[in-house]
């Protein structure tokens, strides 16, 4: 691995940051509208079953051929990765954003509303921060999943870890297959951490009890 590193530490730091920013921006936006849109389907239940269940068809799309669905679309490069991984980051974020707001205590609520808060106050300060460790855990599990599939967003052109790994697989070069897979595993355990600790940051003391 070491003479790997000195072969081609450059590339790797290149590809690594390539993978980070893919990976990245697909999350952010999963984020950004999974988590407004599971809030929403709890005030709005006739609808969560069926927005749900189409987010789930949709995970259920094999990697591959999702991101070669885009080509056609978007061409190739890290647009169709980044469209292609945030409809693979909204299933989690999205289920576990709905039934952590559902298992928020009806009473808190109440008393919420009691103390004079509106309905846009009260999901602010009481439901979401009482439902941040279940919406955290689908944020971390999507990014455990938009990192890992963002290596085959090489197939389509967008660069990242998957070169070496591709390389590797076509030149039978076992050296560029850690080289790309290694990194990889890496960086989705580091995320992970990160954001368990953000998650212990945003949630209340009473929630962790």
């Amino acid at each position: 691995m070491m003479s790997f590193i000195e072969t081609y530490g450059g590339q790797l730091l290149a590809k690594t940051w390539q993978h980070l920013y893919i990976s990245g921006i697909s999350l952010i936006l999963g984020v950004l509208v999974a988590v407004p849109l599971g809030v929403a389907l709890t005030r709005t239940k006739r609808l969560s079953t069926v927005v749900i269940s189409i987010a789930s068809m949709l995970q259920t799309i094999p990697a591959l051929a999702l991101l070669a669905f885009m080509i056609p679309l978007f061409g190739i490069g890290g647009v169709p990765a980044i469209i292609a991984l945030f409809i693979y980051s909204l299933l989690p974020i999205l289920r576990n954003t709905y039934l952590g707001i559902e298992k928020v205590d009806p009473t808190l609520i109440d008393a919420a509303k009691g103390m004079g808060l509106t309905s846009w106050q009260s999901i602010i300060k009481v439901e979401l921060p009482l439902a941040a460790p279940v919406i955290m855990a689908g944020i971390r599990l999507s990014a455990t999943y938009v990192i890992a599939w963002a290596a085959l967003a090489s197939y389509i052109g967008a660069g990242g870890l998957g070169d070496f790994i591709f390389n590797g697989l076509n030149l039978y070069r076992t050296d560029l297959i850690l080289g790309g897979s290694v990194p990889v595993i890496l960086l989705a355990l580091v995320v992970d951490w990160l954001l368990s600790k953000l998650e212990s940051i945003l949630t209340p003391k009473t929630a962790r009890a």
